[in-house]
């Protein structure tokens, strides 16, 4: 028998100890929460991707009658961003959520299982790590690689 011990590490950071594009990143991803479709949980996603070239695009949750029709935000971002600029990595996504009283949750959400791998891809596709920024009030939690939110992943460095 072995036994393998995994460990992920995040940083916990205030806003203000961020740098400027990643505060901008931030926003915007908290701005696309107000244009999430969400009529069934009241929980609206945003996500926003910062490309290589400083391209920000942003995405939400869409939810759909027929569930599991619907899609995250995390999926909605990084589909879009890789259909319009395929040659661009992403090097950072940043998650905010309000919560079904409309305010920014606390502590931060973390992607499900489904956006986690697709988060993984698009690091394989490029070849590069994309930094994650889990938005909450008054703290962001930190991981400079969404291989650290899946350590066992399906894909084919494994």
């Amino acid at each position: 028998m072995k036994e393998i011990d995994i460990h992920t590490s995040l940083i916990v950071y205030t806003p203000e100890e961020l740098p400027a594009e990643e505060q901008a990143l931030i926003e915007a991803a908290r701005q696309a929460t107000h244009r999430s479709y969400a009529p069934y949980s009241h929980f609206s996603v945003g996500a926003a991707a910062l490309l290589a070239d400083g391209t920000i695009v942003t995405g939400t949750n869409q939810e759909n009658v027929a569930y599991p029709s619907g899609i995250c935000a995390e999926r909605t971002t990084l589909f879009y961003a890789n259909s319009q600029y395929p040659d661009q990595p992403v090097k950072a996504l940043a998650i905010a959520a309000r919560g079904t009283d409309g305010k920014e949750v606390h502590p931060p959400i973390t992607p499900c299982g489904a956006c986690r791998q697709v988060m993984l891809e698009s690091e394989n596709r490029f070849g590069t790590p994309m930094k994650v920024l889990l938005c909450g009030v008054g703290q962001i939690y930190v991981v400079e690689s969404a291989r650290s939110l899946l350590p066992i992943s399906f894909d084919s460095l494994t």
